[in-house]
């Protein structure tokens, strides 16, 4: 399948998409945002579809179905609150994982952070830290959130 068939775009462009990935949050985030969890995907993929003002939000769509999303947020990691802004949230669906889905979020934030004027841009992961670092991100520091260890990663966006 052609990376060409997937579509990039604002997720405030695309507010319909917002159930399928209340779904996808609540499938792969179920301690979060299940039933008995403290989270509220709605709310949250709701707050993603601002064009201006942080969150925003990106989704990445095939054939009109939501497949991934990824979001511009100022904090993310509660002990790493000095760095702003985060990409954050970022999430493909199992069937289109390491196809190259992840990345193109991942390029879209960046993208929209240096449109912004942001000179650099952070993330926390754990699961994807090889991505990070085939995308050229700069790896900082080991922090916790949620319970679990994370990397964190910088870009810059201007010299």
């Amino acid at each position: 399948m052609s990376g060409d068939e997937i579509q990039v775009a604002l997720l405030a462009d695309h507010p319909t998409a917002t159930a399928d990935l209340r779904r996808l949050f609540e499938s792969e985030w179920p301690d979060y945002y299940g039933a008995e969890g403290p989270g509220d995907a709605a709310a949250d993929l709701a707050a993603f579809r601002s064009r201006d003002a942080l969150p925003i939000g990106v989704v990445a769509l095939h054939q009109g179905a939501a497949i991934g999303v990824a979001a511009l947020k100022a904090a993310s990691i509660d002990e790493c609150a000095q760095y702003t802004p985060w990409a954050a949230a970022a999430l493909v669906a199992p069937a289109w994982r390491r196809r190259g889905v992840g990345a193109r979020l991942i390029v879209a934030l960046e993208e929209l952070a240096r449109r912004r004027g942001d000179a650099a841009l952070y993330t926390g992961t754990a699961t994807a830290v090889s991505l990070m670092h085939s995308l050229r991100w700069e790896y900082l520091q080991t922090a916790r959130q949620g319970g679990e260890e994370v990397a964190v990663f910088r870009k810059r966006l201007r010299d």
